[in-house]
């Protein structure tokens, strides 16, 4: 219970403030417990951010990889994926930018770990949308790394 107290406060920090940055002292109040208890569960901040990154992000990859495992048309599915990518937006505007944050500063270990968990299974999951919707004759091919930016690219500057 108290760890998920800490990721929704921290998440309702940046969400609210529209920044990827908290203070502790502000964490502890809207968590309402002692900030000590970041280093205890975390090890530090960072500790933190990664905890609410792998909340957000572990359910984005899920959500996706059952979308696209779904008995449906592909451009249903795509459709279905932007309206979810537009509401995960909205809920967590700051999450792209957390995302970068995270791997630009993170150690090159934990940098592959981010990109191996998060990034390379949403990739498998475009090219398997793409590839299906261009064997249906609905989709153009395209490189599914372009496809990623591009989503994301607009509606994490739409957010923002």
């Amino acid at each position: 219970m108290t760890t998920e107290q800490l990721i929704e406060a921290a998440s309702q920090i940046m969400r609210e403030g529209d920044t990827i940055d908290l203070s502790l002292s502000e964490l502890s109040l809207r968590a309402g417990l002692n900030s000590a208890l970041v280093k205890y569960y975390f090890g530090n901040k960072n500790g933190l951010m990664q905890a609410v990154l792998d909340r957000d992000m572990g359910k984005i990859v899920g959500d996706l990889s059952a979308l696209v495992a779904k008995n449906m048309p592909p451009q249903e599915k795509l459709r279905r994926h932007i309206g979810a990518v537009i509401d995960t937006y909205y809920e967590f505007p700051y999450l792209n930018r957390l995302l970068m944050k995270m791997i630009r500063d993170s150690a090159p270990v934990e940098a592959a770990r981010i990109a191996e968990r998060y990034l390379k299974p949403i990739s498998r999951s475009y090219d398997a949308l793409i590839t299906e919707g261009v064997k249906a004759k609905k989709f153009r091919n395209v490189d599914p790394q372009h496809f990623y930016f591009t989503v994301t690219g607009a509606a994490d500057r739409f957010f923002t």
